[in-house]
């Protein structure tokens, strides 16, 4: 594939991560999708790079390659790591393989990517623009969402948070026990993103006309009002009053909601995902050793962070909330992407199926007749 001439470049880039920064750059007002842009286009880079080329250099063919990549990061121990700062030799641009919705996302940021170098004049052309349309279309199907806690083990889970500690724990083990609780509890009832709960205040809790609501600024960069539910204000009351705070948040109280041990200091992104997966392995092992269940302790290993999202508006759906009312609290722009999570109507197809089946009882005589 040619390379487009640096020299009629639009930009002054000096080479390709140069080139991506400043794609980067247009979006430094919405950090959300700065760094998951920053993510996917880093992955590219890096791979790209294994093999000596540069963006310029992609291929059409080359997209399936990348795609199965996505899908089975080779060899792990140089790409698949759990979590960690991005200037430690044990970062890893993997937390495990990308499922079929996560590579799709990824392709689409992507090609996002080099339309704009196009323009830039950094690349000749874009090789996404070859994939066929009707590739493209079945590419954006979206299927039911499958990756959530059912009811009857969310709510094992739950009573596992709320198991009192043994006689004798000490102020940290309090404070990890009363800190997962808060984050759990956050998650299961107002559907937040990872990066909606480490960056939510204290003042983000706002009552107006005798009703509480969480401010969040999620996705897009768009402001959003939560309903908050009365077991989500006795959760924060508990919480902060372990913090030696008021039961309620006042206005003007712009402290982080989730802390360090210190009580003080907020969580970023990174931490807060790993002590929810720490959660999720302690629970399977509490789990295995009480019931040995194989199928659940397996789903509360695979679980992540993101889980909790989709079981708390599964949930919401399963309890009878309106459509329109569970797209505002997942803050979805269409439709359709909230439907995905309404299983009511395939368990009534799954009941009303049962209704046919095999003859069963003694042989009849036919009737000739007929």
């Amino acid at each position: 594939m040619p390379v487009a001439d640096r020299g009629a470049a639009r930009i002054a880039a000096d080479d390709d991560h140069h080139a991506v920064a400043l794609w980067l750059a247009e979006f430094r007002t919405s950090p959300q999708t700065l760094r998951a842009y920053r993510r996917e286009a880093e992955r590219l880079l890096l791979w790209l790079g294994e093999q000596g080329r540069g963006l310029g250099e992609l291929r059409r063919q080359d997209l399936d390659a990348f795609d199965a990549f996505l899908a089975d990061p080779r060899p792990g121990e140089r790409w698949v790591g759990p979590p960690r700062p991005r200037h430690s030799p044990e970062w890893r641009p993997f937390r495990g393989p990308l499922s079929p919705a996560s590579r799709r996302q990824s392709l689409v940021i992507l090609q996002g990517l080099f339309a704009w170098l196009v323009e830039a004049g950094w690349v000749a052309h874009n090789p996404f623009r070859l994939m066929r349309d009707k590739r493209r279309r079945l590419d954006n199907r979206q299927a039911r969402i499958e990756r959530y806690l059912e009811r009857p083990l969310w709510e094992w889970l739950w009573q596992w948070l709320e198991r009192p500690l043994e006689e004798g724990a000490g102020t940290k083990a309090r404070f990890n026990r009363s800190r997962r609780r808060m984050i759990f509890g956050f998650a299961y009832l107002l559907a937040p993103r990872i990066s909606e709960m480490a960056a939510t205040r204290m003042d983000d809790f706002v009552m107006r006309e005798g009703r509480w609501w969480w401010r969040v600024v999620g996705k897009g960069d768009k402001l959003a009002t939560i309903p908050v539910p009365q077991d989500m204000l006795a959760l924060l009351g508990e919480w902060r009053a372990g913090l030696g705070l008021a039961p309620l948040p006042e206005s003007g109280e712009d402290t982080p909601l989730l802390r360090g041990l210190n009580g003080r200091r907020g969580l970023g992104d990174n931490q807060l995902y790993r002590l929810i997966r720490e959660a999720f392995v302690d629970a399977a092992k509490a789990l295995e050793a009480e019931q040995g269940g194989k199928a659940q302790v397996q789903r509360l290993r695979q679980a992540t962070p993101h889980w909790l999202r989709h079981t708390a508006l599964t949930h919401q759906a399963q309890a009878g909330v309106e459509l329109r009312y569970l797209a505002s609290t997942a803050r979805h722009s269409r439709l359709d992407t909230t439907a995905r999570y309404l299983h009511a109507e395939d368990e009534e197809w799954h009941r009303q199926s049962s209704l046919h089946g095999l003859p069963v009882g003694a042989d009849e005589p036919l009737d000739e007749s007929v």
